[in-house]
């Protein structure tokens, strides 16, 4: 697929500062034990921050609010990760308006409301709502637009990219790296589309990428996949370990309703395999993937889903239009929206044939590109396959809506990751810290009422264990967790000394992925990373020594609790 098409020329980020590389530099090795000879333009900054996600932006806040400067570099032309580049609404816990994450995360959701306020033509009923839902989706208490995230961030960012405290380099990937002994020296940066190239130097670098791309090529020691039972002890991991056995991904899509309208095109690539298309899961999917029927995530026996774009309820069934569903037009003036507006997100458009991690970019784009496929064939199978509840079937004036998602094609310009490449860390989340089941078996009925207690917490967060059906074959692996801590160990690579995680990366199993991979979770990762430079930069102690220190430790916990970061669940 190529990549202009994966990733679309539209942007709206105008007030950002934005550098781009030169040309005409030399491509220098990734090796472990030698210094480079660096020829491409070099840009210096305290910390490096590899990938434009909620952790990214996290982690560039609370660097900059602590007086660091900071080069952050995005993919795309969107900062803000799955809630932008990637569609998804938050996935959120119920507490989350006032307790459960790091005040900048509900500075940022908060924001959001106001935005809306500020520039929509709201009800006076919507306005006045103090818990505003722009699209009253029931995924979560703030299903918004993507275009809205990046505002809001790049308002949260603003007064650091005006100082210059802060440079954002968009449509900007990391190609290679330099590292001395066990310590990163530069990133070089590649612009997408000029092939303009950028040495990034500085003290501290942060992966905060969707995949983990900074480990392989700094040669930090990371897991993928699957681990087996024997090395976790985890009551839901295989027998057998599986690296390249990962979660879904999906390419989200944004679409409205035209009643009496007919936007019904020529069926896309691919629609007779999809359409007919049976997963090869073990325990079975429930049919065909195009259908409004799929496995339930706890039980795997079959489950009915409805689908009616007019958003009536439909019973005892979910109406799949409401559950991400970003505007509800009846919260903004009459004659606003033609429709609702709402992100597709399914278990119809999850794609697990195929794996993206740790493949040759070719491999990588292929699949995506299948993805793809797979999302334009469920939008075709809705305009005129799927059964409506008058007994007719499809809905012809469903429209993709490319203006939402910034994209010509209405596909979201990056795909909804759920699984990274995982830092081998000083400490792994296992099962038994947070699974609910597992829990209580290891640390009895009482105990086993609450999550680990980790004395080096630097975060809370909530999800339950929700691992979507996988690239060789698991269905779905979904059941209940306990509101958990985020440990300091669980940040810190074994070996590397100035190479933080800030994204899925972090040192999690494959389950427990399942509940530290949501977006307050992310965010709150973020926070912890940046605060962590921070406190290490003043201090004058690496990393891991705040957390071998328990004064250091201590402080560094004053310091996150003075900021806002929560430790400990109330």
């Amino acid at each position: 697929m190529d990549r202009r098409k994966f990733l679309t020329y539209a942007g709206i980020m105008g007030s950002v500062t934005t550098i781009q590389g030169c040309t005409g530099s030399t491509l220098f090795q990734s090796t472990k034990t030698n210094r480079h000879n660096i020829s491409s333009r070099e840009l210096h900054a305290d910390v490096i921050i590899i990938g434009g996600g909620m952790g990214g932006c996290a982690t560039a806040l609370a660097c900059c609010r602590n007086g660091l400067s900071v080069i952050m570099t995005e993919e795309t032309d969107w900062i803000g990760g799955q809630l932008s580049q990637q569609g998804v609404p938050p996935d959120e816990h119920q507490w989350i308006e006032t307790h459960g994450a790091p005040q900048s995360y509900r500075d940022y959701r908060n924001r959001v409301r106001d935005y809306y306020r500020r520039n929509y033509p709201l009800t006076e009923s919507a306005r006045s709502r103090e818990h505003l839902n722009p699209g009253d989706g029931s995924v979560s208490r703030l299903c918004h637009e993507p275009r809205v995230a990046v505002s809001v961030l790049i308002d949260m960012l603003s007064p650091y990219l005006s100082t210059g405290k802060l440079h954002l380099l968009l449509n900007h990937k990391a190609k290679s790296a330099g590292v001395d002994d066990d310590k990163v020296t530069c990133i070089e940066a590649v612009h997408i589309y000029s092939g303009d190239r950028m040495v990034l130097t500085g003290k501290s670098f942060v992966d905060a990428t969707e995949c983990g791309d900074l480990l392989p090529m700094t040669g930090t020691e990371y897991i993928t996949g699957t681990e087996s039972r024997l090395n976790t002890r985890e009551l839901h991991a295989p027998e057998k370990a599986d690296p390249t056995n990962n979660q879904a991904f999906t390419v989200c899509f944004a679409m409205d309703y035209q009643p009496g309208r007919d936007n019904v095109q020529n069926p896309p690539e691919g629609y007779d395999f999809w359409k007919n298309y049976v997963p090869d899961l073990t325990p079975p999917w429930s049919g065909r993937l195009l259908d409004l029927s799929y496995s339930d995530p706890r039980t795997l026996t079959p489950k009915r889903l409805g689908f009616d774009p007019n958003g009536q309820e439909l019973g005892e069934v979910l109406n799949l239009w409401n559950y991400r569903r970003i505007i509800n037009r009846h919260n903004f003036i009459e004659s606003s929206y033609e429709g609702d507006i709402t992100i597709v997100n399914w278990p119809q458009n999850d794609f697990f044939p195929g794996n993206l991690i740790d493949v040759p970019e070719e491999e990588f784009q292929e699949t995506v590109g299948k993805a793809k496929q797979l999302s334009h064939s469920l939008f075709y199978w809705l305009q005129t396959e799927a059964p409506r509840p008058d007994g007719e079937t499809g809905w012809r004036g469903l429209r993709l809506r490319g203006d939402i998602m910034g994209t010509e094609d209405g596909m979201a310009k990056y795909p909804y990751i759920r699984e990274s490449r995982r830092i081998k860390a000083e400490f792994t989340v296992l099962e038994e810290h947070v699974g609910a089941e597992n829990r209580k078996m290891v640390a009895g009925e009482i105990e086993g009422q609450r999550s680990a207690d980790f004395y080096d917490s630097v975060g809370i967060g909530y999800y339950h264990i929700d691992l979507h059906p996988s690239s060789n074959g698991n269905n779905y692996i979904d059941f209940p967790s306990l509101p958990f801590e985020i440990p300091l160990g669980a940040l810190l690579p074994i070996r590397m000394k100035n190479l933080l995680p800030a994204n899925k990366n972090i040192g999690t199993t494959h389950i427990t992925n399942g509940c530290y991979r949501l977006h307050p979770v992310e965010w709150s990762i973020g926070e912890a990373v940046g605060q962590l430079i921070a406190f290490s930069e003043k201090t004058k102690v690496p990393f891991k020594a705040v957390r071998e220190r328990r004064d250091l430790l201590s402080d560094f916990q004053q310091m996150l609790h003075s900021q806002g970061a929560e430790t400990k669940w109330k």
